[in-house]
């Protein structure tokens, strides 16, 4: 594992649950694949999907919360360079959610692909 790929991957999750928290879309917009894909696991047994755009309005849609971000990045996992896996939670109260981050390299930058996560604590997802 080349550390500095680690690192910087690292540094991007913690960008991420940083923008969560102060709702930055503007985070997301550079972090963020085009073809960025996020899939909710619904309380209900189904599943929700938001596309980069959509996610950027339900970032935006929001204020942001008061005091520090609270989340913990639970794994970091670089494959060859190329692509990484993030496992983290993070508060998004009244919420925690779980979330699986994958990220691939592009054209020498890490972007933001894919986001697959479920409610950990709180109420249910429905939407």
């Amino acid at each position: 594992m080349n550390r500095s790929d680690h690192d910087a991957v690292r540094a991007l999750a913690v960008a991420y649950c940083e923008g969560i928290h102060h709702a930055r879309p503007d985070v997301f917009e550079e972090m963020c694949h085009d073809r960025f894909l996020m899939t909710g696991v619904t309380g209900s047994g189904g599943a929700v999907f938001w596309d980069k755009a959509d996610y950027l309005a339900r970032v935006g849609g929001r204020a942001p919360f008061e005091g520090a971000p609270s989340y913990e990045i639970l794994g970091v996992d670089v494959a060859g360079g190329e692509m990484a896996r993030v496992h983290l939670w993070v508060d998004v109260p009244p919420r925690r959610f779980e979330d699986h981050l994958g990220f691939v390299r592009v054209d020498g930058t890490w972007k933001l692909i894919t986001k697959v996560f479920r409610t950990a604590d709180g109420p249910a997802l429905e939407g």
